[in-house]
């Protein structure tokens, strides 16, 4: 799975659709690293605040990696203020 993440709503929709992927359900996406369900829901939705180490421990828990490059500017217009 590639998906541009340009907000925390598409990190979030991200999330979810490879936890989806690995026919998980949030408690069980979590579980492995002490991750509570509420906190998988609220990344998921996009909530602001969540801290960095415990976005990184979900990416871990569902096998995502971050990649960071440089935009491409004809793609600034349709990605919002982020």
């Amino acid at each position: 799975m590639e998906q541009f993440v340009y907000s925390p709503k598409t990190l979030g929709m991200a999330i979810q659709r490879q936890r989806k992927a690995k026919k998980l359900n949030q408690h069980d996406a979590g579980k492995a690293f002490k991750l509570k369900q509420a906190t998988v829901s609220s990344i998921e939705s996009g909530a602001l605040g969540t801290r960095i180490d415990t976005l990184f421990r979900l990416l871990a828990a569902l096998d995502l990696e971050m990649i960071i490059r440089s935009k491409d500017e004809s793609d600034n217009a349709e990605k919002g203020a982020w």
